[in-house]
């Protein structure tokens, strides 16, 4: 097994369009890292580099202790799962899991047990004899994903993967892969766009931004600590409530409404006391919001007043999607909803016993230690 490091790596194309900049990663041996951002980022880019599919501009591409910037594809000992599938239609599907494993002239029997061990955890036991048109799209994709596995090559490289899985396989695969992961101990770069796939399945995350490395960190650290505004929004279902506000003292005013911040978030963020007077953007999730009737925090001035706009019943929670009158404020996220109008919405992850109705106005608790802010100008979080 091997880690895999890149160093200054950039990617330019021959039109001059500059899709990788300086991009630093240090995938450690047996670590599994997922590339995040949304489309067009580059990330796929990235992989392809990894994989020697894609030249290298300038930098260092490293896999253990070899230099591969030059090195050709088949000689990398690397397995990559594309968004196609890329099976021989002629071969069964037992055929072409154990394809690439022929050609290495190893024993029939190992061929066998291998074949049928990734067969059995692809859910493909009964698809053995079947050819690659006989199959669902999702069935294809985990005969791709099964061919890669019975390498046991030094680095997997997982380009969406899942993107073409129902919903409810997709969750599924996400626990296999994980564990198929942690059980065969490969380094593994894994390529989403889907935050949820990122946070559920790496060990680290890096988010990129238009071929910028933003930040790379554990899944909770990205979560609770974003370095920069479009990490925060970027991170989490639904995404962070952002919009403008002025601070005060000790007083946060948006729009109309305005909330008190204690002493203790103060001494967790020192840098925040600098924007005394200025405006600054907050940012709070949708957990950290509550219907106040039924709140366990009763402190007046930890709430505002909010219309309800929607309200989506999901069974373990209500969805409650609000107005505010603050400015809105646009993350950077090309994949985002553009925010339509003049003023921010809001969405809060309430308690199935709140009995909020859409059009009433609803008390909203705000657990304020739990906020975020983040400078205008620079966009990077304030925290000291």
């Amino acid at each position: 097994m091997a880690g895999v490091t890149l160093n200054s790596v950039n990617k330019v194309y021959d039109n001059g369009f500059h899709a990788i900049h300086d991009l630093d990663l240090d995938i450690q041996d047996e670590e599994f890292l997922v590339l995040v951002g949304p489309s067009g980022c580059g990330k796929s880019t990235a992989l392809r580099m990894v994989a020697g599919l894609e030249t290298i501009t300038s930098g260092e591409m490293r896999i253990g202790d070899r230099v591969v910037n030059d090195v050709e594809p088949k000689d990398r000992d690397i397995a990559m799962v594309f968004q196609n599938y890329a099976l021989y239609p002629h071969m069964s599907v037992y055929d072409n899991i154990g394809f690439a494993l022929k050609l290495a002239k190893v024993p029939k029997d190992e061929i066998d047990e291998r074949v049928r061990k990734a067969a059995g955890i692809l859910e493909l036991t009964s698809n053995l004899d079947r050819k690659p048109g006989q199959l669902s799209g999702g069935q294809r994709q985990r005969v791709a994903m099964g061919r890669a596995i019975v390498r046991q090559p030094s680095a997997f490289l997982m380009d969406e993967p899942l993107s073409n899985l129902d919903a409810k396989l997709r969750v599924q695969m996400r626990a296999e892969i994980a564990g198929l992961q942690r059980q065969l101990a490969v380094t593994t770069l894994y390529v989403t766009h889907d935050q949820i796939e990122a946070m559920t399945m790496g060990d680290r995350v890096a988010v990129l931004k238009d071929g910028y490395l933003q930040q790379v960190d554990t899944p909770q650290n990205l979560y609770d600590r974003p370095v920069n505004l479009f990490v925060a929004a970027f991170i989490g279902s639904p995404s962070m409530n952002l919009c403008e506000a002025q601070l005060n003292g000790s007083e946060l005013r948006f729009g109309s409404r305005s909330v008190a911040l204690p002493d203790s978030l103060f001494a967790a963020r020192p840098a925040l006391r600098g924007f005394d007077g200025r405006k600054v953007i907050m940012g709070f999730r949708p957990e950290d919001l509550e219907d106040a009737a039924i709140s366990g925090d009763q402190d007046p001035a930890h709430r505002f007043s909010a219309q309800v706009s929607l309200v989506e019943a999901l069974g373990s929670e209500l969805m409650v999607h609000f107005d505010l009158d603050a400015a809105p404020v646009d993350s950077g996220d090309p994949d985002a909803v553009e925010v339509i109008g003049e003023h921010a919405t809001g969405v809060g992850r309430f308690s199935p016993r709140s009995r909020v109705r859409p059009g009433e106005n609803v008390e909203v608790a705000l657990d304020v230690a739990n906020m975020h802010f983040f400078d205008p100008d620079s966009r990077l979080a304030v925290w000291g």
